[in-house]
């Protein structure tokens, strides 16, 4: 039997119909040209839904796609865990892959995904939040203090800043510390969190130009201002940390988009471009996942926490390759789904 490691049988023998291993074929355009039973089984689709189509029809997880279109163009594997799909409405599943090059194609060979990452951020993230509650209050205090010892009006406003900043995050460490379905949902303007973006990147790095690009029609979203503002300073940090001088914080309207269930709904798409160094071609494919960082002195949460939060909100986030820098995209629902992803 093989290992998931290990290629399967050439995909044009009749040796890959009875393989437990999900294996299919791709050609240069990356449709699916042949698939075994398993595959099918694995997805829940029958072979009629897959064969002629795009791999991207098992959206909305857009990584399977990007790897295959880098092992047909570098050839060579790809190990990738834990991707969600989406063949058909109501059908979801994580599957782990080995994505290769093969003849003038690409080969996807699947296996159900061991459910390892989810718990593994959940307990990063509340050893966290453990560590960092205590220092919180002091900052709090301290800024309490030097708010009513300020003479000026401009450090008075920097000190209720910091506080501000403080009990937000304190009240984020306290959920993170207890359940994980008590989001709270309200109409929430995003530009007013692009604008409250912009002013606390003003405040911690003055040489970093921020460019708006809204779109002012766009209408309220329902969701959680703290925790949706949390992953904007997220993206918008580890653009600063790559050295950008330059941010797009840009907003549009998602006509089409397909949910996590599959279902067209009507979405806020939410950019935030910079001219950084860009994201290594190495950790791409594991961009999202808790502890992967692009340095040395990175902790890998960052990016893990916003697509969790985009996720909890029924969204996703995604990633795209810029000639100069990167531009990373949250799309989110307009409204949240009755039942949020655990």
């Amino acid at each position: 039997m093989n290992q998931i490691g290990e290629p399967p049988a050439a995909a044009g023998s009749a040796a890959i119909e009875s393989l437990v291993t999900g294996v299919a074929e791709l050609d240069a355009a990356l449709r699916f040209v042949r698939v075994n039973p398993a595959f099918c089984e694995m997805l829940g689709v029958g072979l009629r839904r897959l064969l002629g189509q795009p791999v991207t029809i098992l959206h909305p997880e857009p990584r399977l796609h990007e790897a295959a279109e880098r092992a047909l163009q570098r050839g060579g594997g790809i190990r990738m865990d834990a991707v969600a799909l989406c063949a058909a409405p109501g059908r979801e599943c994580a599957l782990d892959f080995l994505v290769s090059a093969h003849a003038d194609g690409v080969l996807l060979e699947a296996r159900p995904a061991v459910p390892s990452t989810p718990s593994r951020l959940s307990e990063s993230l509340r050893g966290f939040a453990h560590e960092v509650r205590n220092p919180l209050a002091a900052i709090s205090g301290a800024a309490q203090l030097l708010q009513q010892r300020a003479n000026d009006a401009g450090q008075r406003e920097l000190a209720q800043l910091i506080r501000d900043e403080a009990n937000r995050l304190a009240g984020l460490t306290e959920r993170l510390l207890g359940t994980r379905n008590n989001t709270v949902t309200r109409a929430v303007n995003v530009h007013a969190l692009l604008e409250r973006v912009a002013e606390l990147l003003r405040a911690e790095r003055t040489g970093v130009a921020i460019v708006r690009d809204y779109d002012p029609s766009l209408p309220a979203w329902q969701g959680d201002p703290d925790r949706l503002l949390q992953a904007l300073l997220n993206l918008v940090r580890n653009a600063v940390e790559a050295n950008a001088s330059r941010i797009v914080l840009r907003s549009r309207a998602e006509a089409g988009w397909r949910d996590a269930r599959g279902q067209r709904v009507p979405a806020l798409r939410v950019e935030v471009e910079d001219d950084g160094d860009g994201v290594p071609a190495q950790i791409e494919t594991t961009l999202f996942e808790p502890m992967v960082s692009g340095r040395s002195d990175g902790t890998g949460l960052g990016l893990a926490l916003t697509r969790e939060i985009a996720r909890e909100h029924g969204g996703e986030l995604t990633y795209q390759r810029r000639e100069t820098g990167s531009c990373f995209v949250l799309l989110l629902p307009r409204r949240v789904p009755d039942r949020l992803p655990a």
